[in-house]
């Protein structure tokens, strides 16, 4: 009984030990989303980012959730993340409105409203 007692507190101290400190932010970028290729651009590399368990974008309010490791990662890095692929991301604070500006659109769609309009 004694034995088993023992096991089941070593079990416990390993798996308190190692939880992990998962948190979630909310980021904003420039150039702004607008259609699907630059939500799949954004998913497609922003997951090799150490750390980085989940990513929800939302292109009506601008946003990129990201769920991420915090033992593994940083806000700091995953913003970094979001340079390599020429994107300038932000933290977007509780309750805060994201702009959704025309002129902020990535090349590619701001080629493809042109295209249309003609």
């Amino acid at each position: 009984m004694k034995k088993i007692l023992l096991l089941l507190i070593a079990a416990l101290t390993m798996t308190m030990a190692s939880a992990k400190d998962i948190k979630t932010v909310v980021l904003t970028t420039v150039p702004q989303m607008h259609c699907e290729n630059c939500e799949k651009r954004i998913k497609e590399n922003i997951r090799f980012e150490k750390g980085v368990k989940k990513i929800v974008t939302d292109v009506e309010h601008q946003t990129v959730t990201i769920t991420y490791d915090a033992d593994k990662t940083t806000v700091e890095n995953i913003i970094k993340g979001f340079e390599k692929i020429k994107y300038q991301a932000r933290e977007v604070k509780d309750g805060e409105q994201v702009s959704t500006d025309e002129e902020e659109a990535c090349p590619t769609c701001r080629n493809h409203r042109q295209e249309s309009e003609d």
